[in-house]
C-alpha cells in the first residue's frame, strides 16, 4: 500500500530519501485519481525495498503541491536525491510509471 505523505512528512519522506520516491498528487473527489489508485498500490508492492511510493492528498496538503506547480491531478512526480526527475500528468498505463521509477533507480 502506498504511503500517505503530508506537508509535515514530505521533506523527511521524499526529499531526504536515499531511494527514488514516486509521489501521486491526488484528491478524494478526483475520478481519474481513483482510476490510478490501484496502479499506485501495485507499484508499491512491485518496488518494495527499491523505491518509496506515496500519495499526497492535495486538498489537505497544499504546501508541496503548490511548490511543485501541481495544477492538474492526478500528477505523479518522481524524486531522486530531493530533485524532481520525472513527471506524469493524468492517468497513464502502469508501464509509464514503472519506466519513471526505473530511470531513477
Amino acid at each position: 500500500m502506498a504511503l500517505e505523505i503530508t506537508d509535515a512528512t514530505f521533506e523527511e519522506v521524499v526529499l531526504k530519501s536515499d531511494k527514488p520516491v514516486l509521489v501521486d498528487f491526488w484528491a478524494v473527489w478526483c475520478g481519474p485519481c481513483k482510476m490510478l489508485a490501484p496502479v499506485v498500490s501495485e507499484l508499491s508492492a512491485d518496488f518494495e525495498g527499491k523505491a518509496v511510493i506515496g500519495k499526497v492528498d492535495v486538498d489537505n496538503n497544499q504546501e508541496f503541491a503548490s511548490k511543485y506547480g501541481i495544477r492538474n491531478i492526478p500528477t505523479v512526480l518522481v524524486f531522486k536525491n530531493g530533485e524532481v526527475v520525472g513527471r506524469q500528468v493524468g492517468v497513464a498505463p502502469k508501464k509509464a510509471y514503472e519506466d519513471l521509477i526505473n530511470e531513477a533507480l
